[in-house]
């Protein structure tokens, strides 16, 4: 469990504003930081990392002291056992795929694990090739591989899957849950994407100017979305679950969160991702899976 309450002054577009949380984070919650650009949602990871130090405050995690202004200690980045995914990689070009994860290997004797994480993250194929010929996708599958190499018990996770298309960053957030939940890690993202909350957390951090304004499941924390009244929309399933003899399907659509009534034949074939056409006839919703 981690236990923090820091503060640190931020200097933004909107002028000068604190950041200040005070929150337990419990072991294996899959976390996100949501809000606005500005708000404070990657100071926050880099603070937890160690690599910004808050103006006062502390931190403790299982117990160990992270960080105290008080009593003057603050742990650097490598003795915190957080692994960072940077939104940029953050790979060394000159090193090939192997070779970048062996520079993050603690004990160079443990060379097994490198196949072993290589196999899990499905880049076998890429282990002797540099950054440079990687894709997209493929450079972030290296770069939470190499933070799988220290057995970190936090997993930060800074807009990971910004840059990548669709189909792409659908399968990507399939194998961050199914690390996540193979390693049992606490994991911590920023993210811009409605739909990613919901695919990857139990939990959510609402920030707006440097406070945590909202924590609580993605349903409870985006239950107040406006409801569009169009008649066509085009979305993405987020959720579907059973209210007594029927369903409740969540879609996001431009941006807003749309709760759907449905009947069991409506959802046997829709999955959590799915894109769909949500339409009206006579005041009944349709859901058209395309």
């Amino acid at each position: 469990m981690m236990q923090i309450n820091i503060s640190k002054p931020l200097h933004t577009a909107d002028g000068t504003i604190d950041l200040h949380v005070n929150k337990e984070i419990q072991k294996g919650d899959f976390l996100t930081l949501f809000g606005k650009s500005g708000s404070g949602k990657t100071t926050l990871l880099r603070i937890i990392a160690g690599l910004e130090t808050p103006k006062s405050g502390t931190i403790v995690v299982d117990g160990e002291v992270w960080f105290d202004s008080s009593k003057k200690i603050n742990l650097p980045p490598q003795k915190r056992n957080v692994g960072f995914v940077f939104q940029d990689y953050a790979l060394f070009p000159h090193m090939s795929v192997r070779q970048n994860l062996e520079f993050a290997l603690p004990n160079k004797k443990e060379s097994k694990k490198i196949d072993e994480i290589l196999e899990i993250m499905e880049i076998e194929n890429l282990s002797d090739m540099k950054p440079e010929h990687l894709s997209g996708g493929q450079k972030q599958r290296v770069a939470v591989a190499r933070t799988l190499m220290t057995n970190p018990k936090m997993l930060l996770l800074d807009e990971p899957l910004s840059a990548l298309d669709g189909a792409m960053r659908l399968k990507l957030q399939d194998e961050l849950h199914t690390i996540h939940q193979k390693f049992g890690i606490t994991s911590i993202l920023v993210t811009h994407d409605i739909s990613e909350v919901f695919r990857l957390s139990n939990r959510v951090f609402k920030i707006s100017l440097g406070e945590v304004i909202d924590d609580a499941s993605p349903s409870e924390v985006f239950a107040n979305q406006n409801i569009s009244g169009k008649f066509k929309i085009v979305g993405e399933v987020l959720s579907i679950k059973k209210s007594d003899i029927l369903y409740i399907v969540e879609v996001l659509a431009h941006n807003e969160i749309v709760k759907v009534t449905a009947v069991k034949s409506d959802i046997a074939n829709l999955n959590i991702g799915d894109r769909i056409l949500l339409s009206s006839k006579a005041f009944n919703p349709i859901l058209t899976k395309i």
